[in-house]
């Protein structure tokens, strides 16, 4: 195995010559770096605020002295262009210097959502060649320095673990990488086209893969986000996703350094402090999972005052109800509620709606297509009509430059080099995408197609319904039939029978309603807030 700075590893980069052109041309790459953003601001602004989490408000010349400081550590230590480091982080403004450091230096950044253990951790970094990883010493109770501990010596390419906040002396501590005072790195020649990130996919079928970005793809779907709803350098980002994860890192890590934007790091969700943070440092926009912005929503109705500067709410990264987004429009009413849709490989393909007069856009569509050639297909791979359901595919400039293995990359794109994103969805004339499931998530009964979120959305109308998640189940006779997972709030009874006689009122068809109901406290989600469906139906075979 060759460590991932040498020569001898291949990097993807997926976009054709005319396509970077075209780009370039459009606007959309600028080759735009943050660390010369970073190094202007530390100059003409070092006492303009860029981060807030729980603990600092951090400056733009506070970030630029310690990512100096901790890219000479790293540098010291052997690292070089090419090199991937990890990190296992809460939402910390340690992380904010990490990436910089690793910008500074050509590293890739590879980071890695705190609710994983050692068998998910052990797999990322075996598969990037990480050689250094940046973990808490402990965090909600778990001890990522011990974790560390017992399998390192199963990763003869990790060369160092660093602990960040922490008192343990047996192993590299961040604090004393970056009180070096004055230390300046040696940068490396890096262009806008290199890797920048390497994220692993969230694990929704199985084996995550390695997406790689580079910092213009990454660079125009923020370009993207703040043309379509004209946010700017006054702007505060609210981020309560994982900086760990596309949403967090994209608005949370990169926006500060690629547009001004303050980003505000939220450690732990809790609603109620959530919206507490909001009015105290002004905030006006926010990407989050659906659970944020139904629990967002019944802490307004609790403080019974609503969040005056929040301008946009964008929800996205699991199936967003429509009555959600009206209960939210009128629970915080100078707020534009809206889903987006996007992944990991392409962060953001549609972006919802950018006036609260489109509210039922807002609720019923998943915004519209911003950046973006998108193809809907049917499963001989023809384009279908206008409106018609099919398999979406896209290609942009936001797209990763490939996954890390050769392999993958040719398996997700088509002969035009569109992704295929597995999701199903209608496109209308006007350009509004509308996602009506994945295409593994098709029931398919006594041989018609049934959609698993038009089943979904139907009883989240069910009064006291909180989440639902609707599967595929082995039926003797149909082949498949459905079955709810639903969760639901205290006192409230529903059962297979009473069920189908509201879904009958509802005006849904008889074949699909579900054949069995199971009452959960939770459902199981990915760091995103996408529902694991794959362990549901393991559920039912068991």
């Amino acid at each position: 195995m060759t460590k991932a700075g040498d020569s001898t590893r291949r990097w993807p980069f997926q976009h054709g010559d005319e396509a970077c052109r075209r780009y370039r041309a459009e606007g959309l790459w600028r080759d735009h770096l943050v660390t010369d953003y970073l190094a202007g601001m530390a100059t003409t602004a070092p006492d303009r605020t860029c981060c807030i989490d729980n603990t600092h408000v951090m400056t733009y010349g506070a970030v630029h002295r310690q990512a100096h400081a901790l890219a000479r550590a790293l540098q010291d230590r052997g690292l070089r262009k090419g090199d991937v480091i990890s990190y296992q982080l809460p939402n910390w403004h340690e992380v904010l210097v990490i990436d910089m450091a690793a910008a500074l230096l050509g590293l890739i950044s590879n980071p890695i959502v705190p609710i994983y253990r050692e068998r998910e951790v052990r797999y990322i970094l075996a598969d990037a060649g990480s050689r250094v990883m940046f973990v808490p010493q402990t965090f909600r109770g778990f001890d990522y320095t011990g974790m560390m501990k017992r399998m390192q010596s199963d990763l003869p390419l990790l060369d160092h673990v660093v602990q960040v906040r922490g008192d343990d002396d047996g192993v590299l501590r961040y604090e004393h990488l970056v009180e070096a005072e004055g230390t300046v790195a040696d940068e490396a020649t890096v262009g806008a086209d290199d890797p920048r990130l390497l994220m692993y996919t969230s694990g929704t079928t199985g084996r995550p893969k390695g997406v790689v970005h580079s910092q213009n793809t990454l660079d125009a779907e923020l370009g993207n986000v703040l043309r379509y709803w004209g946010l700017n350098d006054s702007d505060v980002c609210f981020m309560p996703s994982p900086v760990t994860h596309i949403t967090g890192y994209l608005y949370g890590i990169m926006f500060p350094f690629a547009y001004g934007v303050v980003s505000v790091l939220m450690e732990q969700w809790d609603a109620d402090q959530a919206l507490e943070m909001i009015d105290r440092n002004g905030c006006t926009f926010t990407v989050g999972a659906t659970p944020f912005l139904q629990e967002l929503v019944m802490a307004v109705q609790r403080a019974e005052r609503i969040p005056e500067t929040l301008r946009y709410f964008a929800c996205g990264g699991a199936p967003v109800p429509p009555e959600l987004i009206h209960r939210a429009y009128r629970a915080m009413p100078r707020t534009v509620v809206c889903r987006v849709y996007g992944s990991t490989e392409a962060p953001t393909v549609s972006l919802g709606v950018n006036r609260r007069e489109d509210e039922e856009l807002a609720a019923t569509t998943d915004g519209r297509v911003v950046g973006h050639e998108v193809r809907i297909v049917d499963e001989h791979d023809r384009d279908v009509p206008p409106g018609d359901e099919g398999e979406i595919r896209t290609r942009g400039a936001e797209m990763m430059l490939g996954y890390l293995s050769p392999e993958d990359t040719a398996a997700a794109l088509d002969a035009q080099g569109f992704f295929r994103t597995g999701d199903l969805g209608s496109c209308s004339p006007e350009g509004y995408l509308t996602i009506s499931g994945r295409k593994k998530d098709l029931i398919i009964r006594g041989g018609e197609n049934l959609s698993a979120k038009e089943i979904e959305d139907a009883i989240y109308e069910y009064p006291g319904v909180r989440e639902v998640a609707v599967v595929a189940m082995p039926h003797p006779r149909l082949g498949e039939t459905s079955c709810a997972f639903i969760c639901v709030e205290p006192d409230v009874r529903i059962d297979v029978h009473l069920l189908g006689e509201f879904l009958l009122d509802y005006g849904l068809a008889r074949q699909k309603h579900p054949e069995r109901v199971e009452i959960v406290e939770t459902l199981p989600r990915t760091a995103s807030g996408k529902v694991q469906k794959f362990l549901l139906r393991e559920r039912l075979r068991e």
